[in-house]
């Protein structure tokens, strides 16, 4: 009999794939959705789709009862429209009310899952500068670390129910189809590539091959618990990410966007997103003995933009 795990969040970018490749490795897999009919087309005969209203435990406690593991990936997307305070509201909100939900659900069944996978973010550390993050350093200060620790301690409480807790400290996720990867590549097909901002604020990105990967790899490792930086060992600047992606699609990389330009542009979201970055690196899982399949940037490029 298959292991079931409930994945929160399955219908988007991440969680599509990550339900493809747990499905592909034989585990049952409920998706809760607020929109069952586009979780039935996203998955078909891979998942069974619930619904629920992104709040309550309401309709869907009988699954966790007996379930091998929860993977909770909800959140409003922080990439997406002006941070205007409604828009910061719905995206803190989005991500308290689903963490409640699990711990509520969790806290009624008798047969309690093994392990709970937590969604989280490697902006929980704030603008460094330079300074080397790894999980033993303290969380930042601003509208991204608190949004980070308010939803990591929305599910605290299940550790104290015996169930194994994992924080997925997730950076910016490489992808063909990834929003990031689409915003990037339409200019410097039109030649008009660049860094934005200064260019020295850091990045930690992660392809999204060893993002499942590492997910699986946490989901599996039952003497792994607390939080992880899912990102690769080698963090660049934006100007190296910026100049590595020109030489890989054979343009130029020299357009510059100012910061007070995004500032004017994009408000908040443009100190809290872009301006600001984090030189992270997943110190937990390479001492667990995790290895990366796309650790340099260059060749993880490559490969989602199907370059030689």
């Amino acid at each position: 009999m298959s292991q079931k795990i409930i994945v929160i969040g399955g219908t988007g970018f991440i969680g599509r794939n990550l339900c493809a490749s747990l499905s592909d490795a034989n585990y049952e897999i409920v998706v809760l959705s607020r929109n069952i009919e586009i979780a039935q087309k996203v998955f078909g005969k891979d998942a069974i789709p619930v619904f629920w209203d992104g709040k309550n435990a309401a309709g869907w406690i009988d699954h966790v009862d007996g379930a091998h593991a929860i993977i909770n990936l909800a959140g409003e997307n922080i990439g997406s429209g002006r941070w205007t305070q409604k828009k910061k509201q719905r995206i803190l909100e989005s991500r308290i009310q689903a963490g409640k939900a699990v711990v509520a659900a969790i806290r009624q069944v008798s047969n309690k899952p093994k392990v709970l996978l937590q969604a989280s973010g490697i902006g929980i550390y704030g603008d460094r500068d330079d300074e080397l993050l790894d999980e033993s350093s303290a969380p930042g200060s601003g509208f991204m670390p608190d949004l980070a620790q308010q939803w990591e301690q929305s599910v605290q409480e299940v550790a104290g129910m015996g169930v194994r807790l994992a924080y997925l400290r997730t950076g910016v996720v490489l992808a063909k189809d990834a929003d990031f990867i689409k915003r990037v590549l339409l200019p410097f097909r039109f030649f008009v590539g660049g860094h934005l901002g200064s260019g020295n604020q850091w990045i930690s990105w992660i392809h999204l091959d060893d993002e499942i990967a590492a997910i699986k790899f946490l989901l599996e490792r039952t003497d792994l618990s607390g939080a992880f930086n899912l990102s690769s060992p080698n963090p660049v600047t934006y100007k190296e990410f910026f100049k590595t992606f020109g030489r890989v699609m054979r343009r130029p990389s020299w357009f510059h966007v100012p910061g007070f330009m995004l500032k004017i542009l994009l408000g908040d979201m443009a100190e809290g997103l872009i301006l600001s970055g984090q030189r992270a690196i997943p110190k937990k899982l390479l001492t667990a003995g995790f290895e990366f399949n796309h650790p340099e940037l260059e060749i993880a490029l490559k490969e989602i933009l199907n370059r030689s």
